[in-house]
């Protein structure tokens, strides 16, 4: 069987209620394309029916893969064990609760045409649109953060949390094997990494909703800042290997 041209990750934690929505939606969406595809989703030691549900959607759509492996770990570990085990010519990884829609990918496609290895959603971009804002405070300690990210990591970009990045195969496998953080720092290690490789990255508006019950705490946003600092760290010892 030939390696699909479009693998798709979503991450899922605890996701009974919000998966099938976004699993049918991407399903409906890539049923419509010409192109082969497959549909990774990564079990991240959900309690509820999270696991029950994508075996269930997978009996109707073979093209639907369960992964899993016990205890929870954090996103960007579900993110980098899906993305490692994807077949894919191009590499999607996009949230459970479908704050962007997977048909962005036909808007990201022509970049890559332009000679870019990653293309990465932005809510900061001129022509990106925000249906459904975040509460002001978590807006203005993401405005804050992106400053500290910027300085120590990823110069020049604007949004680095949005959860919706596109890798080429030779960028995901030249990057997700050495990742280290495993919760929500896993973006802008992935990007700091992907910069240091020699990769280009486009960075691209997307129409964002943002979901009432997102589990994105406070706190986890004084974490990504303190992981920011170990990525510059790792980055100077040399840990993530050579350039591509």
């Amino acid at each position: 069987m030939s390696d699909p041209f479009l693998s798709v990750v979503i991450p899922a934690y605890n996701e009974e209620k919000r998966l099938p929505n976004t699993l049918k939606a991407v399903q409906l969406y890539l049923q419509k394309q010409a192109y082969p595809w497959e549909i990774v989703v990564v079990n991240d030691g959900s309690s509820d029916r999270t696991a029950s549900l994508v075996q269930a959607s997978s009996i109707l759509e073979p093209k639907v893969r369960l992964l899993q492996y016990g205890q929870n770990r954090g996103k960007g570990y579900a993110v980098r064990h899906g993305i490692v085990r994807s077949r894919g010519q191009y590499r999607l990884f996009m949230d459970a609760d479908n704050s962007t829609t997977i048909d962005h990918f036909e808007q990201f496609l022509p970049w890559f045409e332009k000679g870019f290895d990653i293309v990465i959603g932005s809510r900061d971009v001129p022509g990106a649109e925000i249906d459904v804002h975040q509460p002001w405070y978590k807006e203005k300690m993401g405005d804050l953060g992106n400053l500290w990210i910027r300085f120590w990591a990823v110069p020049g970009i604007k949004d680095t949390q949005a959860g919706f990045k596109v890798f080429t195969a030779k960028a995901a496998d030249a990057i997700f094997p050495y990742l280290t953080i495993d919760r929500w720092g896993f973006d802008v290690e992935a990007l700091a990494v992907a910069r240091s490789k020699g990769f280009r990255i486009a960075e691209r508006p997307i129409r964002w909703v943002n979901d009432p019950n997102s589990r994105v705490s406070a706190g986890a946003y004084l974490d990504v800042l303190r992981e920011v600092v170990q990525v510059r760290l790792n980055l100077w010892k040399g840990i993530y290997g050579k350039p591509a």
